[in-house]
Formats: structure tokens, C-alpha cells, sequence
């Protein structure tokens, strides 16, 4: 009877005690957690509030009045009166597509200035001379063709009459070792004038 008893009440503490110990603690500690996050989201904002509050208090301070505007004072270019040259026209010595190669001296140099207005533009004009590099030559049909690298490493194919450079240089002879060319350049005097220029192959 004893024993029997005793086991009773091992079963009735087993039953009563054992989700107090559980439940109860997880049910205490959310309501816990949750005190203190409200306490802290409280804090913060009543520290917002204050600071608004403060910031709005403040006196703004006087906008700075605008820089007063200074008129516009029209510039007459009279440079064409005084007998100088206009500096909006283009440097060949006045001419432009419509114009006559006739208003040129009879020295030659109407048929520099032809040429440079009329010839078509090639893509390895865009380019200094000496950052081209000549690195072979190719035999077709009979034809040698110069090989040119340029500075991004990219390859041309040239041949004689073909144009290189930024001074209007003609390609006139092509050898295995060398690309011989023929620039037209402007001197100090304002004319047009030839110089020899030459590209080495690269060893």
C-alpha cells in the first residue's frame, strides 16, 4: 500500500511540475524579450523626437543674395580690317570646297591645296606618323603591299598612294625594309611646302 502510494505521488509531481519547469520559463522569457525591446524602440525614439525637435528650433540662417549679373558686352572681331588673317576660316589660305584654287599664288601651291581638299581621308590619318609602325611587307600578284601596326595593335594593309599620318603623307615607294613617303606640311609663311618621310620596318 505504501509503495503503491509512493507511486502515486511520483506520478502526480511528474504531472504538475514538469511544464511549469518548460513552458513556463519559454512563456516568461518572450514576455521578457519583448519588455525590453519595446523599452529600447521606445528610447530611440524619444531620442529622434528630441533631436527633431532641437534641429526644427534652431534659427535658419539669411540666404545669401544672388551675385549681381554683368551685362553682355559685344566683341567685334575687326582683325579682317586691320589686314590680318580671319581665324574662322579654314587654313587653306581661305578656300573651302565651293571656292577656286585660282585665289592661290601660281607657285604650286594650288596644287597642294587640291589635294588636300579633294582626297579622301584614310583611316591611318587619324594618326601621328611615328606611333605607326611598319612590321612586313606582303607579296600579291606581283604587288608588295607594307604591313602597319598601330598603337592599339591593329594591322593595315597599304600600297602606294595610300595616306599616313596627320601631314597629308603619300605613300610612294614600298620596300621590304622601308615605306618611303612624301608630306605636305605648312611653314611659318603660311605655305605649302614638301618634306620626305619614311617608315623602317621594326625589327
Amino acid at each position: 500500500m505504501k509503495k503503491k502510494m509512493k507511486n502515486n505521488t511520483w506520478q502526480l509531481s511528474k504531472t504538475s511540475f514538469l511544464p511549469i519547469s518548460y513552458r513556463g520559463i519559454k512563456q516568461y522569457s518572450l514576455v521578457a524579450i519583448a519588455f525590453l525591446l519595446s523599452g529600447c524602440g521606445n528610447k530611440e525614439m524619444s531620442e529622434l523626437r528630441q533631436y527633431t525637435e532641437t534641429t526644427l528650433a534652431k534659427p535658419g540662417r539669411p540666404v545669401e543674395p544672388l551675385p549681381p549679373i554683368k551685362p553682355f558686352v559685344r566683341y567685334l572681331y575687326n582683325a579682317e580690317k586691320e589686314g590680318l588673317r580671319d581665324p574662322f576660316e579654314p587654313f587653306f589660305f581661305g578656300i573651302s570646297g565651293g571656292e577656286s584654287s585660282e585665289a592661290l599664288e601660281d607657285n604650286g601651291q594650288d596644287r597642294y591645296a587640291q589635294e588636300i581638299l579633294t582626297h579622301n581621308k584614310e583611316e591611318l590619318e587619324y594618326f601621328e606618323l611615328d606611333s605607326l609602325r611598319m612590321v612586313g611587307t606582303l607579296e600579291e600578284s606581283g604587288k608588295l603591299w607594307g604591313i602597319i601596326r598601330d598603337q592599339d595593335g591593329l594591322i593595315y594593309k597599304i600600297s602606294n598612294g595610300n595616306y599616313m599620318g596627320r601631314n597629308f603623307g603619300k605613300v610612294e615607294t614600298i620596300k621590304e625594309g622601308e615605306i618611303r613617303l612624301r608630306e605636305i606640311i605648312q611653314g611659318p609663311n603660311g605655305k605649302w611646302a614638301e618634306r620626305a618621310a619614311k617608315l623602317s620596318l621594326e625589327e
